[in-house]
C-alpha cells in the first residue's frame, strides 16, 4: 500500500518507541454510486457540463439539488472534492434560465473561492446567467453594471454587510427576485466572525423579504461535524442535510503526528515543550518530496505557510539543488495578478 509505505519513508531513522504516529487508519476505496440527471434540468445545461466532464450526477448531488428545487433549506456536508457545487448549480442555472428575471447570491469567505466558482459558472457558457464579480476589486463602472444588470452576484460577507445592503434600495431590482443564497466554506464562520454573519443573514433575509423575495439558503462544507446545528445557527431557519457521499474515492492511510518533546527546552514552571508544528510539516514535507509523493501541506498562518515553505526548500537544497524548486506557498494576501 503506498500510503503505508510513504508513512515508513518519513519514521525511517526514528528510534524504536519514539515514533510520532499515534494512530493509523487505512480506508479503503469507496466506488462512485451515480443518479440520472433530474427531469426538469434543461437540456442545455446538461449538455454544458457534460462538456466539461460530469458525464452522470453523483447521487448526494441528485439528492441535495432535488431538495433545493422543492424549497427546502440545505446543507451540504460531504467530502472534499466530492463536486458540492453541482447541489446548488443546477437548481440555481435552471431557475435564472427559466425566469429572465430571477437572481442569485454566492457568499464565500475568500475573494479567491468567489473567484474560482464565477469562472466555472462562465466556462459553462449561459451568457444570459450575467454571472458576476462584486467584490473590493470590483472597479465602480462595474460595480454599477453589476448593480443594474447581474444576475448571480459572487460576494463575500464583507462586502454584502459593506457594499450590499447599506444601500439595499439601490440593489432593489435584484433583491425583489432574490431566488437563492448560496454559502460556501460555512465552517468558516465560527467565534465572532461566525455571529456576525449569522445576523448578517438573518438581516439578508429581511431585507429580501421586504422587497417580497424568500430565499432559499444553500450552505456548503466539508468540514463540520454537526451540519444542521451549523446551518441553522448561521441562518435562523431549519435546514436539511445532504451527507451521504456519492463520489468515488480511493484508498487512504490516516495517521495522527504528535510532534515530540524538546528535551532542552521547557515552558513556564518547567513545563514541556513540543517541536512546533509547522516545522514537523516541513520535515515531513522534505522526505514526501524526495519520494515524488504530490503534497499539500495547510498551515494556520500566512507567516507559518511561508516559513514552513522556505524551511522544507533549504533541506530540499541539501539533498539536491533542483528539488527546492518543488515545494511552493499559497496563501491568502496575494494581490490578484
Amino acid at each position: 500500500d503506498k500510503g503505508t509505505r510513504l508513512l515508513d519513508r518519513v519514521l525511517a531513522g526514528v528510534p524504536a518507541g519514539e515514533s510520532p504516529v499515534r494512530h493509523v487508519a487505512q480506508l479503503p476505496n469507496r466506488p462512485a454510486r451515480t443518479a440520472d440527471w433530474p427531469e426538469w434540468v434543461p437540456e442545455r445545461l446538461v449538455d454544458a457540463l457534460r462538456e466539461r466532464g460530469a458525464e452522470r450526477p453523483w447521487v448526494h448531488q441528485v439528492d441535495g439539488a432535488e431538495a433545493v428545487r422543492a424549497g427546502e433549506h440545505v446543507v451540504v456536508a460531504t467530502g472534499t472534492a466530492s463536486g458540492k457545487s453541482l447541489v446548488y448549480q443546477l437548481p440555481v442555472l435552471t431557475r435564472l434560465l427559466e425566469h429572465p428575471r430571477a437572481t442569485a447570491l454566492y457568499l464565500a469567505p475568500t475573494k479567491a473561492l468567489g473567484a474560482d466558482q464565477l469562472r466555472t459558472v462562465e466556462e459553462l457558457g449561459l451568457k444570459e446567467v450575467r454571472a458576476a464579480a462584486f467584490d473590493g476589486d470590483t472597479p465602480q463602472v462595474e460595480r454599477d453594471w453589476v448593480r443594474a444588470h447581474g444576475r448571480w452576484v459572487f460576494t463575500n460577507p464583507d462586502m454584502l454587510h459593506y457594499g450590499i445592503l447599506p444601500g439595499h434600495s439601490r440593489w432593489a431590482r435584484f433583491f425583489r427576485q432574490l431566488t437563492h443564497v448560496v454559502v460556501d466554506e460555512c465552517h468558516t464562520y465560527r467565534g465572532v466572525f461566525g455571529s456576525h454573519v449569522a445576523l448578517l443573514l438573518r438581516r439578508l433575509r429581511r431585507v429580501a423579504q421586504h422587497y417580497g423575495a424568500d430565499p432559499v439558503f444553500v450552505l456548503a462544507s466539508a468540514t463540520v461535524s454537526a451540519p444542521e446545528a451549523l446551518a441553522e445557527r448561521l441562518t435562523g431557519t431549519p435546514c436539511r442535510a445532504i451527507t451521504d457521499d456519492g463520489s468515488p474515492r480511493g484508498a487512504r492511510t490516516i495517521a495522527l503526528w504528535e510532534p515530540p518533546l524538546l528535551e532542552e527546552v521547557s515552558g513556564e514552571n518547567g513545563a514541556p515543550v513540543r517541536r512546533a508544528a509547522g516545522t514537523e510539516a516541513a520535515r515531513i514535507m522534505t522526505d514526501l518530496v524526495i519520494e515524488d509523493a504530490r503534497t499539500l501541506a495547510f498551515i494556520q498562518s500566512r507567516r507559518g505557510v511561508e516559513l514552513a515553505a522556505l524551511t522544507a526548500q533549504r533541506a530540499l537544497s541539501d539533498v539536491d539543488g533542483s528539488l527546492s524548486g518543488k515545494v511552493a506557498p499559497y496563501r491568502g494576501g496575494y494581490l490578484p495578478e
